[in-house]
């Protein structure tokens, strides 16, 4: 089963949910948990996991190949995102905008658009006890998310089978790193906190999980901090339900800072967890 840990919003406590809950999980069973967050991932701060493997991830990009190239046009006719663009004598390629489609190299007719790897990030696969722990890092430079994200689910899917609980520490917001994430879950849990803009932020990830058809539930992070009972009624009237409240408590703060696990120290957190695990556990049943 493969949970989704999203948000409106950056900065509302998925990566704190996600270890947290990761940890929990593996006190009983085995629990896969991914960083999905690939500009900037961090779940790796609070595990001290041994490596298990590493490796370079690359993207394809179309290269021209004047040579054989007859001018024809085609390419840039099939190509959606405006990557292939001819100019007179010439193929102009722009790798930033290029989505690794094919579409352009598959329907040259010459086949002088020949795909050639380009280096996007790493991916590292890491154990500690219970937790299978995997992190993509994307490369200072690049632009796209979406394709490192792709090929990190693969591997899970390659690596884990259908009976593992995947946990995936998804990217901020509702764009299309977010959608690449969620429409690989079966269940996503928003996190949100009680501020007009973690409310104005839950809504737009309401309406993504409800578009993707996906089942979702949400967890109130930092509970207590702000008026959180606009956030209950919205809920309600989505049908959407509120699986927990993580208390706003300055040791939450102070454990986070330092880069260690919450639930083990602040019972308040465990018994709030222990709600989203069941809920998950009866999900996967």
């Amino acid at each position: 089963m493969n949970i989704a840990i999203a948000s409106g919003k950056g900065g509302t406590g998925k990566t704190t949910l996600s270890v947290n809950l990761a940890a929990l999980f593996a006190e009983e069973r085995k629990i896969v948990l991914a960083d999905l967050d690939v500009e900037e991932p961090n779940s790796g701060l609070f595990l001290q996991g041994d490596p298990v493997s590493e490796g370079v991830r690359y993207k394809y990009i179309p290269e021209w190949e004047e040579s054989t190239c007859t001018l024809c046009g085609e390419c840039q006719k099939v190509c959606n995102f405006h990557a292939v663009i001819q100019l007179a004598s010439q193929i102009m390629i722009f790798p930033e905008l290029c989505h690794s489609c094919y579409t352009c190299s598959e329907l040259c007719p010459t086949d002088s658009l020949p795909m050639i790897p380009q280096r996007m990030g790493m991916l590292k696969h890491s154990k500690d006890g219970m937790i299978d722990f995997v992190e993509s890092r994307l490369d200072i430079g690049q632009e796209q998310a979406v394709p490192l994200i792709a090929q990190t689910i693969e591997y899970l899917g390659e690596h884990f089978g259908e009976n593992t609980i995947k946990l995936f520490d998804s990217p901020p917001g509702t764009a299309c790193p977010v959608i690449e994430v969620i429409k690989n879950a079966d269940f996503v849990i928003l996190v949100t906190e009680p501020t007009p803009f973690g409310f104005h932020d839950l809504k737009l990830a309401v309406e993504t999980v409800k578009e993707l058809k996906k089942p979702a539930a949400v967890v109130i992070n930092r509970y207590g901090s702000g008026p959180a009972d606009e956030i209950i009624e919205f809920c309600h009237t989505s049908d959407i339900a509120v699986l927990a409240s993580i208390p706003n408590n300055r040791r939450i703060a102070e454990l986070y800072s330092g880069g260690e696990l919450i639930y083990t120290k602040v019972p308040e957190v465990r018994t709030e967890l222990e709600k989203i695990k069941n809920h998950i556990l009866k999900q996967w049943k």
